[in-house]
């Protein structure tokens, strides 16, 4: 039973019937005529267009007739002085304007002394409180009517003040996909013939604000508003717990609200786990991969849906502008794992103008959703063509394949049903192999541009942590971040996280194998295309290498590929000069990494004389180049340079 709605008519109605109330608690005070005062009450209840607030208290926490009296008391006192001073004269104490348990008991009708029992409802509920401070006893110290309570009865009906910097309002359900109203028919109706008290609804999966919408969703249609709670400021101590979950199943029941925990942190699980066996009422759990505890519980995945869904989804967010974006469509829904919510959010941009800038916007918007990377990784402009990677035939032929296997993810996957078969391995783990600056990084910046998706450089330095578990929390975050805005992660120098699991020989042994361990599980599950480069192949745990899609060697450039990088290296905008000999700067026996090196310097030695690139400034950039190696170049690869 919720508290009723605070109409104009209504609340002036209570307000009179609480003076009524008022005036038949003095006589019972020994101030007036009784029988008048009950006739009076009894007519403004029947003239009530809703239960009054006190009589809703009433119900929704199931107090005895004189445990309503006892409220209504609490309540004359702060709000009437005229019953204060009466309770003062009662006690025999004039300069105690206030109400006592023993008051209580002489007074109002029907009394018993379980009213105050610490498991009855007013004390359970925290409807009242005894204020002992003073030393008196039990029946003779003074009630006080908890602020809250105070307002419900005079017919105003907010979120208490003590949890207003905990909670907040969730929105109501967005966008959901199919899978998602599916959860929340199951969940309605394991919840309409649940008996007793509620399980705990605990909503699992990687698509947080899909279990946000599911939630509200579920709440509606059990006719309940819904509050979140951040699992992380949920306090750590038993008497902070009681405290909370008394406060919050209180307002439950006063608001007829439901409440949603939202646990992203694992550490926050413990004592969220703990709240759970406290509290009353409807709760949800969002997270993933969530251990609660012996609390009852219902249980639902909701994930990201899968590309078939996305591509309906997207589809219908954009109504009649989907056609006229054509395969742009199907592209959104292939590259970016994101839930309806987001999508729809999206959508919106699309303005049906020009199908080239609409296209532009949806995918930097869908892109951009990559806010948990920053400090984890780094964004690389991608701007490198083909032409810019000179690699032999055969290498360049399985880049290409790479590229093909992300674009017609949703076509092979899903459509024609290799999915179904296995739910691993779906993603595109790529092994880059070979010598430094033979184009490994280049490689990845090629494919990213081609495919138009963005290219995220993994910081080991800030991925790798000392303290147990941080390293998987960080590789989790990066890996969820990814999947949801379709990016490709490289792991530059990818031996130094992906190496071979050791002998245990002692706890830091143990826990190394197992990030390696937790690297495999992520790399099998990711929907992605990884990248991994690295210059000892052999370095790599086998356990990875067997989970590689394509293996790719970039070898050293023979001379004739190192002629064709020094034909591409330079930009159409340089100034050069007649006398460069590609034939010649090709007998350099450097990797391609080394020429840019090389052609940069050049340049700004050119610039520097004011001159165009020749090769006088080619052989001064190299012979600088070869003293920072510590590895002169031969009279063979420099003769007849200038």
């Amino acid at each position: 039973m919720n508290a009723p709605d605070r109409l104009p008519d209504w609340t002036y109605a209570n307000q009179r019937l609480l003076v009524a109330e008022f005036v038949r608690l003095s006589a019972l005070l020994g101030s007036g005529a009784l029988d008048s005062a009950e006739t009076k009450v009894a007519a403004l209840h029947a003239a009530l267009p809703a239960p009054s607030a006190l009589d809703t208290l009433a119900a929704l926490f199931q107090l005895s007739d004189f445990e309503r009296d006892l409220l209504l008391l609490l309540a004359g006192v702060e709000m009437d002085a005229r019953i204060a001073s009466l309770c003062a004269q009662g006690s025999g104490q004039p300069q105690r304007p206030w109400a006592t348990f023993g008051l209580a008991l002489a007074v109002l009708p029907q009394p018993h002394w379980s009213a105050i029992a610490p498991h009855g409802p007013l004390r359970r509920w925290r409807l009242l409180e005894i204020d002992e401070s003073a030393g008196a006893g039990t029946t003779s110290a003074r009630l006080r009517l908890d602020e809250r309570v105070l307002h419900f009865i005079a017919g105003l009906n907010a979120l208490d003040q003590r949890l207003q910097p905990l909670l907040q309002a969730q929105l109501p359900a967005g966008a959901m996909g199919r899978a998602q109203r599916a959860a929340v028919a199951q969940l309605l109706r394991q919840l309409r013939a649940t008996a007793g008290r509620l399980p705990a609804i605990v909503l699992d999966g990687d698509d947080s604000a899909g279990q946000h919408d599911v939630a509200a969703a579920v709440a509606a249609g059990l006719g309940a508003g819904l509050y979140r709670l951040r699992a992380s400021d949920i306090p750590t101590t038993a008497t902070e717990q009681a405290a909370l979950a008394a406060l919050w199943s209180r307002e439950a029941a006063l608001l007829g609200c439901g409440l949603l925990i939202d646990c992203d942190e694992r550490e926050a699980q413990g004592p969220l786990a703990r709240l759970l066996e406290r509290l009353d009422g409807l709760v949800f759990v969002s997270g993933q991969d969530l251990a609660l505890g012996n609390a009852p519980q219902l249980r639902q995945t909701v994930a990201r849906p899968e590309a078939p869904e996305r591509l309906q989804l997207w589809q219908s967010a954009l109504a009649g502008k989907a056609a006229a974006l054509g395969p742009v469509v199907e592209t959104l829904a292939n590259q970016y794992r994101l839930g309806a919510r987001r999508i729809a959010q999206i959508a919106t941009l699309a303005r049906g103008d020009d199908a080239a800038q609409d296209a532009a916007a949806l995918h930097l918007a869908s892109r951009g959703n990559a806010h948990a990377m920053p400090g984890l990784a780094q964004r690389i402009d991608t701007r490198a063509q083909w032409s810019d990677l000179v690699l032999p035939p055969a290498q360049q032929a399985v880049l290409h394949q790479i590229a093909a296997h992300t674009r017609h993810r949703l076509t092979v996957h899903h459509r024609w049903g290799f999915a179904g078969q296995s739910a691993r391995g779906l993603g595109i783990a790529t092994l880059f192999w070979g010598d430094s600056g033979t184009g490994k990084t280049l490689g990845a910046e090629v494919i990213a541009n081609e495919l138009g998706l963005a290219l995220y450089r993994i910081d080991l330095s800030a991925v790798v942590n000392k303290y147990i578990g941080e390293t998987e929390k960080n590789l989790r975050k990066l890996f969820d971040a990814a999947e949801e805005a379709g990016a490709i992660l490289l792991f530059d120098e990818a031996d130094a996280l992906f190496g071979k699991r050791s002998e245990v020989k002692d706890s830091h042994d143990r826990y190394a194998n197992i990030e390696v361990s937790y690297l495999l599980q992520r790399m099998e599950s990711y929907s992605g295309l990884a990248i991994l480069t690295t210059n000892h192949k052999a370095a790599l745990d086998s356990a990875f290498q067997r989970r590689l899609r394509f293996v790719v060697h970039f070898p050293f450039p023979d001379q004739a590929q190192r002629e064709g990088i020094w034909r591409a290296v330079f930009p159409a905008n340089a100034p050069m000069a007649d006398c460069i000999d590609f034939a010649k700067l090709a007998r350099l026996s450097v990797p391609g990494g080394t020429i840019r090196n090389i052609a940069l310097a050049a340049a700004f030695l050119a610039a520097e004389a004011g001159t165009p690139i020749g090769m006088a400034q080619l052989l001064q950039a190299a012979q600088l180049d070869a003293a920072k190696r510590d590895r002169p170049y031969s009279d063979a690869e420099t003769r007849g340079w200038v």
